[in-house]
């Protein structure tokens, strides 16, 4: 039996976990500055008021169409309009989307201890394939993810579980012996709805309440706990 924090539900478990699906943004790596700073530098560029960085990890989290719909004034969230600030945003990400993002304390170490229990692991993030590819390779370039997807037409954003699947498939274990750790009440919602065990990370962008209001059945406060369930 293991109490869920803050709750302190009882959840049952009664077997080792042996995959994890990790969300990248905010789960793996502390990327709010980077994306601040683009989304900031096009407000200021089309005269629109911009945001405290505590704000960004609201926008953040469900793909680059609806982080730029939150970041603009609501009489402004047209099609067209928030078509313009995707593409002005993807081009001020490309020239600063690693000048301050770095891996969480305690990632590097987590990764480096499932590496050695040779736990499968995966990335599946709401950031554009091509982007998601990148900075796993830059930014987590020591590790080895069996898997690593981005939103693309044969992936779409989450909570839609295509990619979460695929993943299972590819790890060759059913979703219910794989973990998958997010820090957003759309990465919970991911996870049940893909059948994997969802566990939400406290380090991340979103708190405790969207968390467990959107399914997850355990919360940590730093990478090392999750190294209790596998």
């Amino acid at each position: 039996k293991v109490y869920l924090p803050v709750t302190m539900e009882i959840v049952e478990m009664s077997d080792k976990f042996y995959g994890v699906i990790f969300d990248l943004d905010g789960t793996l790596l502390n990327t709010i500055e980077d994306l601040a700073d683009s989304m900031n530098a096009v407000l200021e560029m089309r005269k629109l008021p911009v945001h405290p960085l505590e704000s960004y990890k609201i926008f953040v989290g469900d793909g680059i169409a609806q982080f730029a719909t939150r970041a603009i004034p609501e009489n402004l969230r047209t099609e067209n309009n928030v078509a313009e600030i995707v593409r002005l945003v993807s081009k001020e990400y490309r020239l600063r989307w690693d000048k301050k993002s770095r891996p969480y304390d305690g990632i590097p170490e987590l990764l480096n201890e499932l590496e050695s229990r040779k736990i499968k692991m995966a990335v599946l993030s709401n950031k554009p394939e091509d982007f998601t590819e990148l900075t796993v390779r830059k930014l987590l370039p020591h590790w080895k993810f069996d898997v690593v997807i981005g939103e693309s037409r044969e992936f779409p954003k989450k909570p839609d579980t295509t990619g979460a699947k695929f993943i299972a498939d590819k790890f060759g274990l059913s979703p219910e012996k794989i973990i998958y750790l997010g820090d957003t009440g759309t990465d919970m919602k991911t996870a049940i709805l893909a059948g994997t065990f969802p566990i939400g990370a406290l380090w991340g962008f979103r708190d405790a309440e969207e968390l467990t209001s959107n399914g997850a059945r355990l919360l940590i406060k730093k990478p090392s706990e999750l190294l209790q369930y596998i």
